[in-house]
C-alpha cells in the first residue's frame, strides 16, 4: 500500500516512519526543501525524538520512505493520504488555515477515486466536513463519501515519546460517513500496534466515533480540559501564596482522593497544543466563558510571577537576571508559546540585564531567538526557572558558580520549596 504524508515536522515525520516500519511505501511531502533533503539522507531535521534517528535510517535504507517537495504525483500514486500540516492561530485566536488550505488544494490535484484522505491536524469542530470536503470537491470534482473517503483522526502524541504514545493511546477516528470511518479504521489497524490498557472501559485500539465532528471534539476536549485544570491550579497557587500556604502540599493531599486530579501550577503554559487548541474550541463556541477565562489566567501567569519577584526585589533596573530554559518543556527543543518570551520582555521593560541559558540550544540559536546568552554566571543576582529540568536545579545549587545569587524564582517546583543555600530567597509559583 502506498501512503502520502503531508507535513514532515515533529508529528508527520514520526508518523511516516511508523507507517514505513509497518510495510507501507510512504511518500513524505514538505514545503521545506532542507527538511526534504535531510530526510532523504536519513538525517533527522530536529532533535529529541526517541528512536526516530534509528528508525528513519532503517526505513530509508529499505527504500520504504522518500521525501518530496511536491505532493501531486505522490497523491496520484497513493491509496491513503495523511495530513499533518500545522494549524496556527492569530493573536486574537482565529485559526490561520493558509498552510492547510494549500496542502488540501495540492491533494486535490492528484486525488483519484477510492483514495482515503485523513486529517490528523487538530481542527475546530466541523472543519473536516465544512471546509476541506468542500475544497477537495471544488478543486478535484470528486465528492467526499462517494468518490473518495474522508476522515479525521487527531494525533494524540507528545514530542519526544511519539512511538510509545502511538501504542499507549486509543486511535480516535471519525468520518464524514460511517463507511469513511471504517476505511480509516482498517488503515490504522494495519499500521499501529496497541498496548494492553486494563484501565480503559474497552479494548485499546482504533475507536470509531459517530462522525468526524465527534473525533474533532475529542482532541479539543482533552487539551482544553488540561488548560482549564492548569488555570484552576494557578488560581489556587496565587491565593495560597497570598495566605501563606504551600499549594503543592495541598494539591498532593487533595489528589489522594480518587475523584480529584488537580494539575500543577506553573510559570507558563507553552507548546503547540495547550495554548492553541482551546482557542480553536472558542472559535466555535462563543459561550464558553469558563474556557476563555482559563486561557486568560494561564496567559497572565508570567506577569503574575514577575509581580511576585518585584515584591522581593523591587528595583530590577540593572539587575542581572538569568532565565533557565527557553524550551516550553524539558527535553523538547521547541519554543512555541514558551514562557521565556513574555518573561524576557517583562524583565527588559523593567530595565534588567536578562540572559538566557538552555541545555538544548547553542549560543547562536539563542541569539537567533532574540535572547542574550549567558556570559558570566558569577554576576547573576536573580535566576528564574522557566523549564522543568533537573540540570537547572543542580546548576543553581552550586554556590561556587553563583556567588552573587540572591533570589531564585522556581517556576516549576524543581526545589520543592527548599533551597540548599540559606542566603538565597526562593520564590515558588
Amino acid at each position: 500500500m502506498n501512503v502520502t504524508v503531508f507535513g514532515l515536522g515533529k508529528i508527520g515525520l514520526p508518523l511516516s516512519v511508523q507507517y514505513s516500519k509497518k510495510g507501507m511505501n510512504v511518500f513524505g511531502v514538505d514545503t521545506n526543501a532542507k527538511v526534504v533533503e535531510l530526510i532523504n539522507q536519513a538525517m533527522v531535521p530536529f532533535p529529541g525524538e526517541d528512536n526516530l534517528s534509528q528508525y528513519l535510517n532503517e526505513v530509508i535504507s529499505k527504500n520504504k520512505l522518500k521525501a518530496f517537495s511536491s505532493g501531486k504525483n505522490c497523491v496520484a500514486n497513493s491509496d491513503v493520504v495523511i495530513v499533518a500540516v500545522p494549524l496556527f492561530v492569530s493573536e486574537n485566536g482565529d485559526p490561520d488555515f493558509i498552510h492547510l488550505d494549500e496542502a488540501t488544494r495540492e491533494i486535490s490535484l492528484g486525488l483519484k477515486k477510492g483514495t482515503l484522505v485523513v486529517y490528523e491536524t487538530t481542527l475546530p469542530i466541523g472543519t473536516t466536513r465544512e471546509r476541506f470536503a468542500r475544497i477537495l470537491r471544488e478543486e478535484s470534482g470528486l465528492e467526499a463519501g462517494i468518490d473518495f473517503s474522508l476522515a479525521f483522526s487527531p494525533e494524540r502524541v507528545s514530542s519526544g515519546r511519539i512511538f510509545s504514545d502511538l501504542k499507549k493511546y486509543p486511535k480516535i477516528v471519525g468520518g464524514i460517513s460511517r463507511e469513511c470511518a471504517e476505511k480509516a479504521k482498517i488503515f490504522y489497524d494495519t499500521v499501529l500496534d496497541f498496548n494492553d490498557r486494563p484501565d480503559l472501559d474497552r479494548e485499546n485500539g482504533v475507536w470509531v466515533m459517530t462522525n468526524c465532528e465527534e473525533a474533532e471534539f475529542v482532541k479539543l476536549a482533552e487539551t482544553t480540559y488540561r488548560d482549564v485544570n492548569i488555570a484552576l491550579a494557578n488560581q489556587f497557587a496565587i491565593f495560597a501564596n497570598k495566605i501563606g500556604i504551600d499549594i503543592y502540599a495541598v494539591i498532593r493531599a487533595a489528589n489522594s482522593q480518587t475523584f480529584s486530579s488537580i494539575h500543577m501550577p506553573g510559570i507558563a503554559v507553552g507548546g503547540h497544543c495547550i495554548p492553541v487548541y482551546p482557542q480553536l474550541y472558542l472559535w466555535k463556541d462563543e459561550n464558553a466563558t469558563l474556557v476563555r477565562i482559563a486561557r486568560q489566567v494561564n496567559a497572565e501567569m508570567p506577569k503574575v510571577i514577575i509581580q511576585r519577584l518585584l515584591f522581593e526585589w523591587p528595583n530590577m533596573n540593572s539587575t542581572n537576571v538569568l532565565i533557565l530554559g527557553a524550551s516550553y518543556r524539558s527535553g523538547v527543543k521547541e519554543v512555541a508559546y514558551s514562557g521565556v518570551f513574555p518573561i524576557f520582555r517583562e524583565l527588559v521593560k523593567l530595565g534588567a540585564n536578562v540572559e538566557v541559558f538552555d541545555t538544548l540550544y547553542s549560543v547562536e540559536e539563542l541569539v537567533e531567538l532574540g535572547f542574550n546568552p549567558i556570559t558570566d554566571v558569577r554576576k547573576i543576582e536573580v535566576a528564574i526557572v522557566q523549564t522543568n529540568d533537573e540540570i537547572y536545579r543542580n546548576l543553581l545549587e552550586d554556590e561556587s558558580s553563583f556567588p552573587n545569587l540572591k533570589v531564585v524564582v522556581d517556576g516549576r517546583n524543581l526545589f520543592n520549596g527548599k533551597f540548599s543555600t540559606s542566603h538565597v530567597r526562593l520564590i515558588s509559583v
